[in-house]
């Protein structure tokens, strides 16, 4: 089983297979989920060692989600890279201020991802604690 797991929030189905496509091919397993209304659960149940969220989606806002998560004990240190169709700089410090690890504006190089990726999980390594 590979040693890195990153759950990918994204509801637009080509974004979500072109990153899970370099991911895959860097090692990454990728689960993909493609909107809010179920992430909580998903992130529980998948226990990635890292988040791809996308700002805009149905069900919850990215924002929404962020906020959970940083509000969850058992959660609340996941690294998580937050995505934006719109970059306004208002998209970026809203996501700072949630808790963002780091924030990508769409569109982007598919290295990009990988590289912001690898950046907040020290190199790739898993981040995940012993239980």
């Amino acid at each position: 089983m590979p040693n890195k797991q990153v759950l990918l929030i994204e509801d637009e189905p080509h974004i979500a297979e072109a990153i899970r496509f370099i991911l895959s091919r860097a090692g990454w397993a990728v689960s993909v989920l493609g909107d809010g209304a179920q992430a909580m659960s998903r992130i529980a149940e998948v226990l990635p060692d890292a988040i791809i969220l996308d700002l805009m989606l149905p069900g919850r806002s990215g924002l929404e989600i962020l906020s959970d998560l940083r509000a969850d004990a058992d959660l609340s240190r996941l690294p998580v890279l937050m995505l934006s169709a719109r970059g306004q700089g208002r998209d970026r410090e809203a996501a700072e201020r949630a808790g963002a690890t780091a924030f990508l504006a769409k569109p982007f190089a598919n290295a990009d991802v990988l590289a912001r990726l690898e950046a907040i999980t020290g190199g790739g390594e898993a981040r995940r604690e012993p239980a």
